[in-house]
This record gives structure tokens, sequence and C-alpha cells, in this order.
């Protein structure tokens, strides 16, 4: 199975093409200043070129679906939906906190996958190793960093993703020797892991597949502040 996956939920626009069996055929992962609209499709279209293959050989389209930026979200969905649509081609979307999890494979501590969501918020999960076997153990969510890190219970936690990267000092300061943070590197979420995600997944239907946000957009909270405001 090969499957073609586009990751454009923070800053990282990544795209990969992995097959079951030989593992990660090509991966691009670019820095994004302003719109993934300006950068992904010259990314697929480059990973397609350079591996000598073309969207007829891809048998899945995974994208990841939030949460993260409200914009680039909504320019991945629409560019998967667009690739998969009047084909044969399934589409499965992955939630991008899981796929900044499985950075820290095989890790004994408590794994806290982290996106950014500036001043100090963050979206985030929990997860733990069961075996060889990655599971989460809370929901998905938005909070306080402060308020997360003080409800977390005494025991040993790897802290990934760029809300870790973000905030390593309140981190430090909070966690002492009970944290570890994940470098840079090792906390870019990765579209040839959301790719080896997709394949153990049940594909989702086109028409249904929306972005999962965690909360409303900033629009979306005013617009509902005026209407309160209104009445």
């Amino acid at each position: 199975m090969l499957v073609l996956a586009i990751d454009t939920a923070t800053k990282i626009a990544s795209v990969s093409l992995y097959d079951d069996k030989a593992g990660i055929l090509g991966e691009i992962n670019l820095y994004v200043k302003v719109n993934h609209s300006n950068i992904i499709m010259t990314a697929v279209d480059n990973l397609f070129k350079m591996t000598k293959l073309s969207i007829d050989d891809v048998d899945r389209v995974a994208v990841t679906i939030g949460p993260g930026s409200f914009t680039g979200i909504r320019i991945g969905v629409s560019i998967a939906k667009g690739l998969v649509y009047g084909t044969d081609k399934k589409i499965v979307g992955i939630n991008e906190l899981d796929v900044i999890a499985y950075n820290a494979e095989n890790r004994n501590e408590t794994i806290v996958s982290l996106i950014d969501a500036r001043k100090e918020r963050v979206y985030y999960s929990i997860y733990k190793y069961e075996g060889k076997k990655l599971v989460r153990i809370s929901d998905y969510r938005d909070g306080s960093l402060r308020e997360i890190l003080d409800n977390l219970e005494d025991e040993h936690y790897v802290f990934v993703g760029d809300g870790a990267i973000a905030y390593r000092s309140l981190i430090e300061e909070k966690m002492q020797d009970r944290g570890v943070i994940f470098s840079n590197t090792g906390s870019i979420p990765r579209a040839a892991v959301a790719a080896r995600v997709a394949i153990q997944k049940n594909e989702n239907n086109l028409y249904m597949l929306e972005p999962f946000y965690v909360n409303k957009s900033q629009a979306e909270r005013e617009k509902e502040k005026r209407e309160k405001l209104g009445k």
C-alpha cells in the first residue's frame, strides 16, 4: 500500500510518500512563514518528481486534521480531498497530536504531546506505551500550560511538540527532574509518521471528513460575542 501524507497543521509543511513494505520513499519538510497554500502543492509535485511516482500510484491519502493552525488545517484537508475526489482512492484523517506523540516512540515515560497555541496556551493530549502500542489516555484538549503542568500526577514525563520547545523554560521550572523535553528536530510533526499511522486506520468518508479544531477560531468567538451583545 502506498500512502501520500500531507501535514499542514503547524508551521511545518510536511509531505511524504510511504510504502507499507519499503517504508519512507520520500519526505519534504519546510518551515512556512506565511501560508501553506503557496507551498504545499509544489512540495507534493516535487515529491512525485523525485520519487518518479504519481498520484495514480497512491492507494491512500492521509491528512492531519488538527488541532493547530486553523488556516493551515483547512488548506491541507482541502488539498487532500481534491486529490481523492472522483477516484477510488481512500482518505484518512489523522490527529496532529497523535503524530507528534509517535515521535517519542517506545518511551517508558508518560508522553505529553503539545502544540503551541500562543500566550502559554497549548493543544495537548497524554499518551503511554503499552508494550509497543501507543495508547492515548486523555482527551484532546486545549488550556493553560501552567495549569496543565500543575495538575500532572507525580511521575516522569516526556514533552514533545512545538509547544514543548516554545515553553521549555516553563516546563523545566515546573517539572524539575520529572520532565524530559524532546529536541527541536525530534519535536516536529512529520508526514511520514502520519502515513504510517494511516495504514493501520480505517478510511474516512470523503464528504464527512472535517477539520478538528478542539476549540473555535478567534473569528468565531468574536462573532458569538457580538451576537450576544446584540440581543
